[in-house]
C-alpha cells in the first residue's frame, strides 16, 4: 500500500506542474490584469446574455433593489426594467445610483428611480422604504443585495470589521426585510422577497467568517419568513451564486488577481458564471412563473461546490494512462 501511496503523490505532482503550465487568457479586473482559462467544456455551457421571460412579464410591478447601483444588482435592475418593471434602486452612494438609474431607463425605456439608503441604518432604511412608496407605490418585488466582504484571517479580525460585515449584510437585509414586509402586511399587498447570498453560506469558509456567518442568518431569516409570513402572501427565496465575472468583482477577495485560475479548475462547467445569468434566475423567481417556490435556497455556480464537497473528485485529473496504472496497482493489491 504504502508503494501505491508513493505512486499516487508522485503522479499528483506530475499533474499540478501540468495544470500550472496551462495557457492563461487576460481579462480586465478594475485597473488590474485577471487571467481566465476556460475549460474546454465550457463550450457545452456557453452563457446566454439575453432575458429568458416573455416581454412585460415585470409590466405593472414595482421593484426594490439594495445594492442596485453595481454588479449583479444593476444586472437584476437591469432586467427586472427590460421586463416592464418600474425599478428603485437604493445604496450609499448616490452619484454611482442616480448614473446607474439614468443608464438602465435609457435602455429600457422603463422608469429607474434612486434612493440613497444605508442599510445597516434603521432609520435610513426607514426613510428609503417611505420615499419608495411614495415615488413609485408598495413593491412587488424586493432583492436584498446589499453586501460587504473582505479576506482575512480570522485572528486579524477587529470587532468593527466582523460588525462592518455583518451590520452589511445580516443586519441590513433583515431591516429591509422586516420594514418593507410590515409596510406590505399593512397595505395587504403580496410580494416576492429575494437574497442574494453565496455557496458558502452553507458550507462555512475560512478567512471570510462574518460573510459566511451573515449569509447563512439571511438564509435562515428568508426560511423563516417563509414560513411565517406566506400567510400574508409574501415569498422569500435566496440564490447561492458562486463566482461571477465582473470587473472588479475580485477587488476585495482576490486583490492580486492569483486565485481565479484556480476557481475555474475546479468548476465542472469550467468557466465563470455571468451576471445575465443571475439575473435570469432572480427575475424568474421573483415573477408570477414561481408563485409556488418559498423557503427556498438555489445553488448557481457551475457545480463548484459539488467539485469542492467529493472527497475524490481532485481525480478528475489523472489520465487514462495513470489510471490504467494504478488500476494494475490496485488488482495487485487486492491479490
Amino acid at each position: 500500500m504504502a508503494t501505491v501511496l508513493g505512486a499516487k503523490r508522485g503522479l499528483w505532482r506530475g499533474v499540478s506542474s501540468r495544470l500550472l503550465s496551462a495557457t492563461l487568457r487576460p481579462f480586465s479586473h478594475g485597473t488590474k490584469v485577471m487571467y481566465q482559462k476556460d475549460g474546454p467544456q465550457a463550450a457545452f455551457f456557453l452563457p446566454l446574455q439575453k432575458e429568458m421571460l416573455p416581454p412585460n412579464a415585470f409590466q405593472g410591478k414595482v421593484a426594490f433593489i439594495t445594492g442596485g447601483g453595481t454588479g449583479i444588482g444593476k444586472g437584476i435592475t437591469t432586467a427586472l426594467s427590460r421586463l416592464g418593471a418600474e425599478c428603485v434602486i437604493a445604496s450609499r452612494k448616490l452619484d454611482v445610483l442616480e448614473q446607474t438609474a439614468e443608464e438602465i431607463s435609457s435602455k429600457t425605456g422603463h422608469k429607474v428611480h434612486a434612493v440613497q439608503c444605508d442599510v445597516r441604518d434603521p432609520a435610513s432604511v426607514s426613510n428609503a422604504v417611505s420615499q419608495l412608496i411614495k415615488v413609485a407605490g408598495h413593491p412587488s418585488v424586493v432583492i436584498n443585495n446589499a453586501a460587504g466582504n473582505f479576506i482575512s484571517p480570522s485572528e486579524r479580525l477587529s470587532a468593527n470589521a466582523w460588525k462592518t460585515i455583518t451590520d452589511i449584510v445580516l443586519n441590513g437585509t433583515a431591516f429591509v426585510t422586516l420594514e418593507i414586509g410590515k409596510e406590505l402586511i399593512k397595505a395587504q399587498k403580496g410580494a416576492a422577497f429575494l437574497a442574494i447570498t453565496t455557496i458558502y453560506a452553507e458550507s462555512g469558509s475560512g478567512f471570510v467568517s462574518p460573510s459566511a456567518s451573515a449569509k447563512a442568518g439571511v438564509e435562515a431569516l428568508c426560511k423563516s419568513l417563509a414560513a411565517e409570513w406566506g400567510r400574508y402572501g409574501l415569498r422569500f427565496n435566496a440564490i447561492q451564486p458562486g463566482p461571477i465575472k465582473t470587473k472588479g468583482a475580485f477587488s476585495r477577495l482576490d486583490p492580486a488577481g492569483v486565485f481565479e485560475k484556480v476557481m475555474i479548475e475546479r468548476i465542472p462547467c469550467g468557466r465563470l458564471g455571468t451576471v445575465e445569468e443571475i439575473a435570469n434566475l432572480a427575475t424568474y423567481l421573483c415573477s408570477d412563473y414561481a408563485s409556488w417556490i418559498t423557503g427556498a435556497v438555489i445553488r448557481m455556480d457551475g457545480g463548484e461546490y459539488a467539485s469542492m464537497a467529493g472527497e475524490f473528485n481532485e481525480l478528475r485529473k489523472v489520465t487514462n494512462e495513470q489510471w490504467n496504472m494504478m488500476e494494475q496497482m490496485i488488482r495487485k493489491t487486492k491479490s
